[in-house]
This record gives structure tokens, C-alpha cells and sequence, in this order.
């Protein structure tokens, strides 16, 4: 089983002109092992999405050092990504952008299987995979809601066989009511093809659902790493702490809401 993904010490700094450079991500690193769902948590800003961007080749690196499977990972522009790299997909935050409006569901989705190095599940069964009826594969994408659109999303992702999926804060746009159900699904799902994932959120109590291990993320650097429930009974970072101190938990946390389908 392939898709380690290897955050080795890397440093990311967005220049401005005629402004001082920002750090983005100051020296960070951690690894997302094969078959592991690792959750990537932190406040906004804090190179959480960054480190996404990095994964897939979008941004230069300024120090450090990334690979996927002992392959360097370094920024393809206008070129193609390498076939290797292709295995690793993104499941990005906003649906309604993700996905081409002129373009039927099915279509996009035949795109994504022809990526795919082996055989490919079909339309229909990728679809039912993500509780989605076959039959709306016909349909353009504002004919669907936004939970549905993620799901498609999901759904394509899957399509091209990786062995590692990214949420980049997949269920931020969501309503509150849908997010643990798509978390869980992307979990769900990639296990079930034996593929790693990288779940990305500021939303604590829904990666403690999903997520084997946690990496805690401060102004650009790890903070703090661990099997999920032992960051939360005993979090050793004083950041972590606080963290975990502001969840409301009048809501039944780490409960799934008994809600129908997106």
C-alpha cells in the first residue's frame, strides 16, 4: 500500500512588491503514512491550507523539502504534473468553484477515470459510493445542492485512484448540520480503497471523529502531534490546550447529527 506523503522541515514565504516577504509555513513537518487519516487543525491563517497547496506542486518551497512516495514534490506551473504525482487528489473547500458549470456531472467524472492507472469503478457505482442517485449524473452542477457538489467532488477524486486524498477544509462551506456526515464519508471512502488521507479543518470536533492521528498547527509550525485521543486527554502544547478548551460542548461533541443526506 503506497502514499506517504513527507513534510521534512519546509518553509513557504509569500513576497509582496515593494513589501517585507510573510511566512506562510515556518520549518514545518510531519508525515501522512499509508492507509492513515491524519487531521491537520489550527486557527485560519496559520499555513494549514498552505501546506495543501504544497502537497500538489501550487506553491514554491523556500526551505525544506517534500516528497510523496521518495518523489520530490516541487511546483509544476504551467506544466503537467508527473504521473506519479497524480495520485495524490485535493478535495477543495468550495464546491461551487470545483467543479466545471459547463460541463454534466458525467463527463467530469470520465474525465477523472481516464487519469486512473488501472480499472477504473464506473460512473455509476462512483456515485452511489457518495450516497448520490446514478441517475444524476445527467445533471449540470447547479442542479445540485452544496453537500451534493462535495460529494461529487469526492467522488471524482476517487475516480483517478489515489493513494492519497487532501481535504483542504472540505466542509467549512458547509452547513453545520452536513459537515461530520462528509467528513465521515471522505474517511469512509478512502479507506475503503485503501488510500491515505489528509483532512484539513479548524473544526476540532469533527476531525476527532475521523482522524487516527492530529498535527496541531501555530503560525506556521507544528505544535503538536499525536494519536487523536491521546492529544485529547493529555495535549502537551499550551496553544493545544486552548484549542481544545474553547469547543463547545453543550452540543453532544463527537456525536454524528442524525440528518438526511446532502
Amino acid at each position: 500500500m503506497a502514499g506517504e506523503l513527507v513534510f521534512d522541515d519546509v518553509t513557504v514565504r509569500y513576497t509582496r512588491p515593494g513589501r517585507p516577504a510573510v511566512t506562510a509555513v515556518d520549518g514545518a513537518g510531519f508525515t501522512v503514512r499509508p492507509g492513515e487519516v491524519v487531521g491537520l487543525v489550527g486557527e485560519s491563517g496559520c499555513g494549514k491550507s498552505t501546506l495543501a497547496k504544497l502537497a500538489c506542486g501550487l506553491v514554491p518551497l523556500a526551505g525544506g523539502r517534500v516528497t510523496f512516495d521518495g518523489t520530490p514534490v516541487t511546483p509544476h506551473g504551467l506544466r503537467k504534473r508527473a504521473p506519479r504525482l497524480l495520485r495524490l487528489q485535493m478535495v477543495f473547500q468550495n464546491p461551487y468553484a470545483s467543479l466545471n458549470p459547463r460541463r454534466r456531472i458525467a463527463a467530469q467524472l470520465e474525465d477523472a477515470r481516464a487519469i486512473h492507472p488501472g480499472s477504473p469503478a464506473p460512473v455509476a457505482e462512483l456515485l452511489a459510493g457518495v450516497g448520490l442517485d446514478p441517475a444524476l449524473s445527467s445533471r449540470y452542477p447547479h442542479q445540485f445542492s452544496g453537500g451534493q457538489r462535495q460529494r461529487i467532488a469526492i467522488a471524482r477524486a476517487m475516480a483517478t485512484g489515489p493513494d492519497l486524498l487532501i481535504g483542504d477544509e472540505p466542509i467549512a462551506s458547509l452547513d453545520a448540520s452536513l459537515q461530520a456526515q462528509v467528513a465521515t464519508l471522505m474517511r469512509d471512502v478512502a479507506l475503503a480503497s485503501d488510500t491515505s488521507l489528509l483532512f484539513i479543518s479548524h473544526d476540532l470536533s469533527v476531525v476527532r471523529l475521523i482522524a487516527d492521528r492530529v498535527v496541531v498547527m501555530r503560525a506556521g509550525r507544528v505544535v503538536e502531534e499525536g494519536p487523536t485521543e491521546q492529544v485529547w486527554s493529555a495535549p502537551q502544547a499550551a496553544y493545544t490546550q486552548r484549542l481544545l478548551a474553547a469547543i463547545p460542548r453543550a452540543d453532544g461533541l463527537g456525536t454524528i447529527p442524525d440528518v438526511a443526506p446532502a
